[in-house]
This record gives C-alpha cells, sequence and structure tokens, in this order.
C-alpha cells in the first residue's frame, strides 16, 4: 500500500507545475467564510483579521451565556434559602433546583455539543481536500518519501479522531451529563463515580490518540528545527492553557507551527491554514465563553453552600472543557501537519 501511495505522489508530482507555490488550496468551507479575511497573502496580517472578525460575533453569545448564568444563580440562592427547612421540604427544593438548573443549562449545552460536531466533521473534510495540494507541493519539490509518509500519518489519525469523537466521545458528554444530573438529584456514590469514569474515558481517549499522532511525527523528522526558546516556551504555555485536557499534549508539538511561521511562503499553505481557522475560531470562541462564564457562575454559587448544584453546574463547564479538547484536538493536528508540509515545501 505504501509503494502505490508513494508512486502515485511522484506520478503527480511530475504532472503539476515545478513551482509549489502555483498549486491552489482549496475554498474556504461555507461556516467559515464571514470570518475568513479577503487577504491572505501574509499570515500574520490574515490572522490578526481572522481573530478580529471571530470576536466580533460573540456579543450575541456572551449575552445569552450572561443571561443563563443569571437565572442559574437565581436558582441556587432560591435553593439555599429554602434548605434552612428540614425534611422533605430541604429534598424537594434540592430536586427541583437540580432540575431546573440542569434543564437550563442543558439547552445551551445541546447546541454547543453538536456545533462542536460539526466544526470538528467541516475541519476534517477541508483536511482531506487540503493535505493532497500539500502532498503535492511537498513532493514536487523533492520530499516525496517525507510526504508520502507525512499524508499517510495525517489520514489515518484524522480518520481515527473525528470519527471516534463523532461516534463515541460526542455520545459520552451526553452520558457525563446525564450522570451528573443524576448524581446532583440523588447524591448517590456510585452515579458519582460513573461520571468520572465517563469523563475519564473522554480524556484518555484524546491523549492517547494524541500522544501517539504526535510521537509519530516526531518519529518520521518533520517537528524538528531551531527557534527563538523564549518563544516556544511562551507558544507552549499558551497552547496548554487555552485547550483544557489535552493542551500539555498538543504543546509538545507547538515547536512546528513556530519554526514554520518563518517559512510560510506557500499561498496554498497559507490560505489553508487561514480557511481551517475561520472554520474552528469562532464554534472554539463561542464554546470557550460558555465554559468561562459557568467556571465564574460555580464559583459564584459555591457562596451560597449548594454543594451539590455547585458541583452541577461545575460538571457543565467540565463538559465544555472536554469540547474545546475535542475541537481542539481535531484543529490543531491538520495545522501541525500542514505547517510540517510548509518545512518541506519551502
Amino acid at each position: 500500500m505504501s509503494k502505490i501511495l508513494l508512486v502515485a505522489i511522484l506520478i503527480f508530482s511530475l504532472a503539476i507545475p515545478a513551482s509549489a507555490a502555483e498549486l491552489t488550496a482549496p475554498t474556504v468551507p461555507q461556516s467559515g467564510r464571514e470570518v475568513m479575511p479577503e487577504k491572505t497573502d501574509s499570515f500574520g496580517d490574515g490572522l490578526l483579521k481572522l481573530l478580529e472578525n471571530a470576536l466580533g460575533q460573540l456579543r450575541p453569545d456572551l449575552k445569552e451565556a450572561s443571561r443563563v448564568s443569571l437565572g442559574v444563580v437565581a436558582a441556587v440562592m432560591m435553593v439555599s434559602l429554602l434548605q434552612s427547612f428540614s425534611g422533605s421540604v430541604k429534598t424537594a427544593a434540592e430536586f427541583a433546583g437540580t432540575t431546573a438548573i440542569a434543564a437550563g443549562l442543558l439547552l445551551s449545552a445541546n447546541s454547543l455539543i453538536r456545533l462542536a460536531a460539526e466544526t470538528i466533521t467541516e475541519i476534517s473534510e477541508y483536511g482531506k481536500l487540503l493535505l493532497p495540494v500539500m502532498t503535492a507541493a511537498m513532493a514536487a519539490q523533492g520530499g516525496v518519501s517525507s510526504s508520502a509518509a507525512l499524508y499517510t500519518g495525517t489520514a489515518l489519525f484524522d480518520a481515527v479522531l473525528s470519527s471516534l469523537i463523532s461516534r463515541l466521545l460526542v455520545p459520552m458528554v451526553y452520558l457525563f451529563l446525564a450522570l451528573a444530573a443524576a448524581n446532583s438529584a440523588m447524591g448517590e456514590d456510585l452515579l458519582k463515580q460513573m461520571r468520572n469514569v465517563a469523563k475519564g474515558l473522554i480524556s484518555w481517549c484524546l491523549k492517547i490518540l494524541l500522544t501517539v499522532f504526535t510521537t509519530y511525527i516526531a518519529i518520521t523528522g518533520v517537528v524538528s528545527g531551531t527557534t527563538d526558546a523564549a518563544a516556544l516556551k511562551a507558544t507552549k504555555v499558551t497552547i496548554s492553557s487555552v485547550v483544557p485536557v489535552v493542551g500539555g499534549i498538543l504543546s509538545d508539538a507547538s515547536e512546528a507551527v513556530l519554526v514554520s511561521a518563518g517559512l510560510m511562503k506557500n499561498a496554498a499553505g497559507i490560505y489553508g491554514i487561514l480557511a481551517v481557522l475561520a472554520v474552528f475560531l469562532s464554534p472554539f470562541l463561542k464554546i470557550g465563553v460558555q465554559y468561562l462564564i459557568l467556571k465564574f457562575t460555580a464559583a459564584l454559587c459555591a457562596l451560597f453552600g449548594a454543594k451539590r448544584l455547585t458541583e452541577l453546574i461545575g460538571d457543565f463547564s467540565t463538559a465544555m472543557g472536554l469540547l474545546l479538547a475535542m475541537t481542539g484536538s481535531e484543529c490543531l493536528l491538520l495545522l501541525i501537519s500542514t505547517v510540517c508540509f510548509l518545512k518541506g515545501v519551502g
């Protein structure tokens, strides 16, 4: 199979222009066109414009998340007042509070879960169009073997990751939230343990797959080079902090992104990276806003002493963090591979 792929890439590289820069990246998907910058000849300027456009779309999400947060705080305050009573009143108040908070938060959580799943699928589908272009560009510069190894590995890991997320991890997020709500309502240790197992399974799957991917990239020799140590450290810290659950693993591969920043002279590669970010950035920021607001809401509600309800709000925040990990993993997998191709293209 690998020999056939090598021959195909070699034939393809002979059929394309000698200059890899003449290759054209696929057009950005519909979901990313609103934030995609008009000019993509400069990666730095395009990235700043892309971020500006994505941030400009966050105002409605901030308002909605804040409205839901105020409702949750009000419900927790009411339950904390009723908890001063004893017996059936206290039990009923806790159950009603759990039901109200879970129902309110699940509406926004459901839309964000679907948004994350759709974003992951779109990034994966765009990658199937972009990677052959980058493979041909790298092969045209003489890197036939390297481009074949990089394309084969990326395509395999992308297929596994996207299928794993859509078929297993996304349903597991729903299961995690259902167990969290049941645990809040009933306070059973078994439900709490099952909730922790669901969360651990999601985290474990992402970490294992990404560890294997970054190891493969390192073994093939495409993640190598020298760069400013301070800048590299800052990049790793940023990735590790911004992406929950798997940020530490992805930060280890950030050298490829940073080293290639000065090598982005290929128009197809620049456009492709900006297109991926255009699809990814807006949903990531929307989920991130909900994640941070829920974190703040849980910290605020902890002041009222409603332990179970505070823990439930924290669980919804954790679910948003898992979505950030999934979308971030899919996006950075493709970005890391693309900039590795750019190192070979030059």
